[in-house]
């Protein structure tokens, strides 16, 4: 039941004051960093996607321009929740932007929406039960016919955002068009014969409409940060040409999305689908349901690909590719490597991204060439069945392998071809996280049929190996514990003691109070607004030279009391396809995280767009784990860079909002290590972040805050993760399966989830819940070795947060 607008905002208030997610203080005296506004606006505006352009952009200087649509004004920066709650310092509109930059506007049709907007104020709701949409200026024919009177060309701006604990709906306002923006656009194209639609969403939503109305230009302007409006200004205006490409397939309609079944407030979600995610499905069986393809999007001139190397070594292919801009103004181009295998023992996709880049700015005529090494294990498939005679190894298959690159997953050049006469392990595994025997389900095959992917079905692999047998081979040994004695962590990092030596001094109290956070958001040990502060907890802690160390929502900038540079959210980074930029802003955001107190920042958020209806997707970065991989080591570089820590989340398949503490992600393990794990272990790999938060949701039937399989044999011992693992905020009460005397904490520390956080439950108790301590010296029970190995983690992560500043 949708409440009256007076009784919404009281409801409103009352919600926001007596919630932990909510900070009320606001702290002056902070400036912005120097050089972010300007990293900011190239962000955003390297961001803006061009799908359609019939001669429309950019804006000739001598045009008026009309602008319908509220969110020219009230347009949505960022998504809702932990990922944009953030208080910058200024916000610029679309309006404001296309001021800034002296685009000649119609002032009449300006004055009726200014107007119409101080007696429709937009309420912005509270948390969990945001508007997707903001109600829409109703618009009549006099009124768009004398704008055309008035001006040359009309930009409609249409306005989505989703957030935390809620997901896109298949309603109108939502994933489809209101009653309201479908009028503008038939008026809008029964009046103009220039017009163009501006997009400021942070999720995909249905593109019928556009065919429908035959609109002859069309721009996605992401959640674009505080410089939205100056970036889609310099693209609107041509001084920038867009150089941004989709992440992610747009499908013909939601249907057509492999997951669009087994999607959406379910308890229970079966990954039928399997590695078959965006782009490798439809490129595999359905072409034809794709209106525009993964990694399109057009400019203002235009390039040529030409592939000038291509050699393979003993364990690696190495690769060239030269763009040359052919057209008639400046402008970067991103590109992708991609394969395609044939007759290969284990089924593959029709197409897969391996690699990419992005030019620098290209004057007409002028190319440069992008260099890409891809190792053997790069191209591997995961055999989690034994079809190759290799069950649960990375494997590099007999067939062919074309590689191609491409401005987009169809517009592509060959650039060479590699045979393997017999298939070889590139990296020999264990089983980990198969669904459980109850779980079992039928997962998606492709079978060739006269040269096409055709769907077939087969039992996706089960459990067959003991999870308590593995536990009870690797708990740790003890280190004997010499309470009494007194040293200083500090004596660890300057190598005067070793790590054991300080541990063995820790007592049962201070072991526990380790594993947890100050109980409660905003924590007086960190400051104002702070999300939870670690470590240094207790008195005898910090007597210790254990430091508290503070967290801090959100990706899209420091969500504290203080105020701070509002970034382009996760999908516009990714859309840029622009490591280097990425890196860059974050490492200016890293320099703010510094001045404001600021050790973790709760970010980069990294799950994949397995639907385009998922209420986190602003916050993440693509359908495919490469993109989303490299995008996610780029922020934590950044971050780290400047002497804070990245904590890259949700470890693994936070996919759904509705029910996200309780819903079940049922899934292949191949799937789970080549598309939900692989970007994590890219990330990992390469930017080696301090912190890493799990997800609320089960995988395989085990929530993510107790998941040994994904924590210790996974993260740690497979990809040698040397970092502190934290819970996401108010984890899930549940008893170990295999040691029933286990529940809750000690069920938590025995999988190696280090932290929980906040440390306490929401209604801000200060105690703990006894549940690490209780289960000490009993059979299955928690071990001393275990608690220390846990606080080691902890302390190693401070000592080389320390170390980096």
């Amino acid at each position: 039941m949708k409440l009256p607008k007076p009784i919404n905002k009281i409801v409103t208030k009352i919600a926001n004051s007596v919630s932990q997610t909510s900070s009320k203080d606001i702290l002056e005296g902070f400036t912005m960093q120097d050089g972010i506004d300007e990293k900011s606006r190239l962000a955003a505006a390297e961001s803006v996607i061009l799908l359609k352009n019939e001669g429309i952009l950019p804006l000739k200087e001598d045009e008026t321009v009309s602008l319908f649509g509220r969110v020219q004004n009230d347009t949505f920066y960022v998504g809702y929740g932990s990922g944009g709650d953030v208080k910058p310092h200024y916000k610029v509109s679309f309006t404001e932007g296309l001021k800034n930059a002296d685009v000649k506007l119609n002032t009449e049709l300006l004055g009726i929406y200014d107007k119409w907007r101080k007696k429709n104020k937009p309420d912005d709701g509270f948390w969990g039960n945001w508007p997707m949409c903001y109600e829409e200026m109703p618009l009549d024919n006099n009124t768009v016919r004398k704008a055309a009177k008035n001006s040359d060309v009309a930009l409609v701006f249409i306005g989505r955002a989703a957030g935390e604990d809620r997901e896109n709906t298949l309603t109108e306002g939502s994933f489809y068009l209101t009653r309201e923006e479908r009028n503008i656009l038939s008026l809008v194209k029964l009046n103009f014969r220039k017009w163009a639609v501006v997009l400021n969403i942070g999720n995909i939503i249905d593109f019928s409409w556009a065919e429908e109305f035959d609109v002859p230009a069309i721009l996605i302007s992401w959640q674009g940060g505080m410089e939205a409006g100056n970036g889609l200004a310099d693209i609107l205006a041509g001084k920038v040409s867009p150089s941004g490409a989709l992440t992610d397939t747009i499908a013909l309609s939601y249907e057509d999305y492999p997951s669009s079944d087994n999607f959406g407030g379910k308890d229970k979600n079966v990954y039928t689908e399997d590695i078959f995610v965006g782009y490798r499905y439809f490129e595999s069986f359905c072409k034809d349901k794709v209106l525009y393809p993964f990694g399109y999007g057009l400019s203002y001139t235009d390039f040529s690909i030409t592939g000038t190397d291509f050699s393979v070594g003993t364990d690696s292919v190495n690769i060239s590719v030269t763009v040359k801009n052919t057209g008639s103004v400046s402008g970067k181009k991103a590109v992708g490597i991609y394969i395609s295998a044939i007759n290969t023992e284990i089924a593959v996709p029709a197409k897969e991204l391996k690699a990419f880049g992005k030019t620098k700015k290209l004057s007409p005529g002028e190319e440069q060439t992008l260099n890409f090494s891809l190792s053997f294990y790069d191209i591997s498939s995961y055999d989690d069945s034994g079809i190759t005679g290799n069950k649960s190894a990375y494997v590099l298959s007999k067939g062919e392998y074309t590689f191609l690159a491409g401005t987009d997953i169809r517009n592509t050049v060959k650039v060479g071809t590699m045979i393997r006469e017999k298939t070889e392990v590139t990296e020999k595994l264990s089983e980990v996280s198969a669904p459980e025997k109850e779980n079992a389900f039928m997962r998606l095959r492709p079978v060739k049929n006269d040269g096409r992917y055709v769907k077939t079905y087969e039992p996706a692999p089960v459990r067959s190996v003991s999870l308590k047998d593995i536990i009870e081979k690797n708990i740790p040994g003890t280190v004997n514990m010499n309470v009494g004695l007194h040293y200083d962590l500090s004596d660890v990092k300057e190598e005067r003691i070793t790590m054991d030596n300080f541990i063995s001094t820790l007592s049962y109290e201070e072991l526990e109070a380790i594993s947890r956070g100050d109980y409660v958001m905003n924590s007086p040990l960190g400051t104002k607004g702070n999300a939870g502060v670690f470590g240094g907890v207790l008195p005898s802690l910090r007597e210790k030279g254990i430091p508290p160390i503070t967290t801090t929502d959100g990706p899209s900038g420091i969500r504290l009391a203080a105020p701070s540079a509002l970034l382009p959210n996760g999908t516009a980074l990714a859309s840029t396809w622009n490591t280097e930029l990425v890196t860059e802003l974050y490492a200016l955001l890293g320099k703010e995280m510094r001045e404001r107190g600021s050790d973790v920042l709760l970010a980069p958020g990294m799950n994949i767009h397995r639907n385009p209806l998922c209420g986190r997707n602003f916050e993440y970065f693509s359908e495919d784990p490469v993109i989303a991989g490299h995008m996610a080591a780029a922020v934590t570089e950044g971050l780290q860079s400047s002497g804070v820590s990245a904590c890259p989340k949700h470890f693994a398949c936070n996919n759904q909002e509705v029910r996200r503490t309780r819903n079940n992600s049922v899934l292949s393990e191949r799937a789970l290590r080549e598309i939900y794990l692989k970007g994590f272990e890219i990330c990992v790999k390469t930017a080696k972040p301090l912190n890493i938060m799990t997800s609320y949701n089960k995988i395989n039937g085990v929530w993510g805050h107790y998941n040994y399989d994904l924590v210790t044999q996974i993260l740690r011992n497979e990809w040698g993760y040397e970092g502190s693992v934290m819970t996401d905020w108010w984890m899930q009460a549940s008893s170990s399966p295999e040691f029933p005397v286990m529940k809750n904490q000690g069920y938590r520390v025995r999988a190696g989830v280090n932290v929980l956080m906040p440390g306490g439950g929401r209604t801000g108790k200060r105690e703990p819940d006894g549940t690490l301590l209780e289960t000490l010296g009993k059979n299955g029970g928690i071990t001393t070795g275990e608690m220390q190995k846990n606080a080691k983690e902890i302390l190693n992560m401070i000592i080389s947060l320390q170390k980096m500043r």
